[in-house]
């Protein structure tokens, strides 16, 4: 867990990138603006982890999963979101077993490979 509150922000350059990048070309935004999203940002993984939480402890599960976060996301009334993120789960999982058989296969080549699982 947190030591400190400000350990639950998420990062301020993150959160700069993915404003910026929604935004349309030409528009700025303040820093006091950037703020208040990292932090209402914050506060919503905090809700949906919440959420997510309380169906794996419910299901009797130690390991909080991908499709519990959906579930979570369902369960908060956030429905509209769930379609759009299941999509970029599978994505990712795609990606990962790309790497994993991308990383085996230069292995086998006698290659030195390092796996970073991004879970």
């Amino acid at each position: 867990m947190a030591e400190k509150l400000e350990d639950l922000n998420l990062p301020m350059t993150v959160v700069t990138r993915i404003v910026k990048e929604a935004l349309p070309e030409g528009v700025s935004i303040s820093k006091e603006a950037r703020t208040g999203l990292a932090k209402a940002a914050s506060v919503f993984v905090l809700y949906v982890t919440s959420a997510a939480t309380n169906i794996v402890k419910n299901k009797k599960r130690k390991a909080l999963t991908g499709q519990d976060v959906l579930d979570a996301m369902r369960d908060i009334e956030f429905d509209r979101f769930v379609e759009p993120l299941s999509e970029s789960l599978e994505q990712y999982k795609q990606m990962v077993s790309a790497r994993k058989s991308g990383a085996s296969k230069k292995k086998d080549e006698g290659e030195e490979v390092e796996m970073i699982e991004d879970d």
